[in-house]
Parts: C-alpha cells; structure tokens; sequence
C-alpha cells in the first residue's frame, strides 16, 4: 500500500500562520482589543504611543522583506555549494578511474618484468647449471680447482634462481592464476612466514565460489602489503589473517599482529596504507584500521556482496600482455 504524500513544509507553515491570523482577528472581535488598546494608550499621548501600532506593522513588514531577502542568499549559497559538491565528485571519480587506470598499468608492467625474469634470467640459470654439470662430468678427478669452482658456480646459480623465483612470486604470484586467491594466500602467508621467522596464521570461511579477477589482486596486494608492514614495523610475534565471503555481507578480510602498534589519531599513513585504501575503493570496498601504542595493528577490508559481481577489468590485469 502506498504510502500518503505528505505535504511540503512551506505550505503547512503557511496555513499555520494563516490560522493564527484568523484566531487573533476572531479574538480581537470578541475582546474589543482595539478599543481596548487605544483607551489604553491614549493615556500616553504625550509620549506618542498611540502610533506604536502602525511602527509595529512597518517593522513586521521589514523583517519580512528581510527574510525573504535572506532566504534568497541562502538558496543562492546552497546552489553554489552543490555545485562545488558536484564538481569535488566529478573530479574523486575522475581521480579514481586514473588511479583505477595506473594500478592496472603497474600490474601489466609487473606481469611484463615477471614473465622477462622468468624467461632471461630463469632460463640463464639454467644454463650455468647445465655448464657446471658438464665441467664437474669432465674434469678430472685431480682437478680439484676446476670442480671446487664449478661447485660454487653451481651453487651461485641455484641461489640466484631462487631469488629469482622469490621476486617473481612478489611481482606475480602464480598461485593466484593457477589455483585462486586462497592457494595464493596461503603460499604468500607460508613463504612470509618463512622468510621473517613469525609465525602467521591464514583461515578462511566461504571462498566456494570464484571471485572477480579485480577482487583477487586487490586482496592479494592488499595482505601482501600489510605482511610487509608488520615486518618491518610491528615487531610481532604473530599474524592472523580471516578471509570471509557470504551472500549478505560480501567479502571481509581481517588481518591482526600483536606487535607494537601505531597511533592512528597521528593521521599520517604511509604511501603502502594509502595504496591499500586507494585499492579497496577502486572494487567498491572500504579498508579500517583499528590500532594503538602497544595494542597492536587489526586491519579491516569490507567489499560488499553487490561490488563482488563487477565486470572484468578492461585493463586485462590477469590476461597476457600482448
């Protein structure tokens, strides 16, 4: 059942204030008011009040002309803030589809940069294996000389290959094309783990169904970001990370170390955090950060269930660069 319309405000003051009028014209009548009020101030000729009437009318009259006059300013002021409103928006979505266009620039160049490590110096690895094997194969076995230095050969390549494999991992995870976002989180938690010596606890709730290729790398670079921070400025202990995905609330990541913490009224945020917040609010979301001196860091990224049906990036963030 449709609701009844209501009627506008300026109409109801109007017939308010007619009402009134006609209440204190009534009341006048019955009274004598005026009769009244003139046998009253005719005792005060001399001070002239009788004319108080007609200078109460007169000053009724200006300050009606006056609000008048102020309520076209207003109007006046209230268009040209809404204007100024509506350029601020035209120019927030403007900035945020070049930042929507420059984060899709960064990871095809980081696609570009992974797949040239991959195939240079992957493959350049390789080959010094390959020569250093068939140097040891053909050495003899009293030169140790020789097969000292192809051992080391050896071993420089294979620690090279692996930093390789490691930069190529933070330039692309391949976990995140091959298997999904909760293969690659998990690979990213492990090897950070690893890597710093805290340990870092990955859970996740609902990840059934796929998700928009945007939305993968926006989490993605969203945890790997905030691990870097808790590396380097939280001095944690531990990491727990929650990923969480329902029809009603959409996507929920919660990422929480125990470590120092931050004063969030400083309000400065490094370039990694404003990235982060940059990013959610490309794919719809939002990015909290809850946090005190000694209470540890809880970071908070919502997308809702409605951003999680975006179309495909037309930038091609997942697809091969031509």
């Amino acid at each position: 059942m449709a609701e009844p319309r209501r009627m506008p405000r300026w109409r109801s003051d109007l017939y308010a204030v007619l009402a009134l009028a006609a209440a204190c014209f009534g009341l006048s009548v019955w009274l004598e008011l005026h009769e009244r009020a003139v046998a009253w101030l005719g005792r005060f000729e001399r001070w002239e009040l009788d004319e108080l009437p007609q200078t109460v009318l007169v000053l009724a009259l200006g300050l009606a002309w006056y609000a008048r006059r102020r309520m076209v300013e207003v109007r006046t002021e209230l268009a040209l803030r809404r204007q100024a409103e509506d350029r601020a928006a035209a120019l927030l979505a403007h900035n945020r589809e070049l930042a929507h266009q420059l984060i899709g620039v960064q990871e095809r160049e980081r696609l570009a940069l992974a797949r040239e490590l991959h195939d240079e110096l992957g493959q350049g690895c390789s080959a010094i294996r390959v020569e250093t094997a068939l140097l040891r194969r053909c050495a003899r076995a009293e030169d140790v000389a020789l097969l000292a230095a192809a051992a080391r050969a050896d071993l420089a390549a294979q620690t090279l290959y692996q930093q390789v494999r490691d930069l190529l991992r933070r330039l692309r995870p391949a976990e995140l094309d091959a298997l999904g976002l909760v293969a690659a989180l998990q690979a990213l938690c492990g090897a950070w783990s690893r890597r710093v010596g805290v340990a870092c606890a990955f859970e996740h709730e609902g990840l059934a169904r796929p998700l928009p290729d945007l939305v993968n790398i926006t989490v993605y670079r969203i945890v790997q970001e905030s691990l870097t921070n808790a590396q380097r400025h939280a001095q944690a202990a531990k990491v727990s990370l929650l990923l969480q995905l329902d029809d009603r609330h959409g996507l929920r990541l919660s990422l929480r170390d125990d470590g120092i913490g931050m004063d969030t009224r400083a309000g400065t945020q490094g370039l990694g955090l404003l990235g982060c917040s940059e990013r959610a609010a490309m794919v719809g979301g939002s990015l909290r950060i809850v946090s005190a001196l000694g209470a540890g860091v809880q970071l908070h990224l919502h997308i809702p269930a409605d951003k999680l049906q975006l179309p495909e990036a037309p930038t091609g963030l997942m697809k091969d660069a031509a």
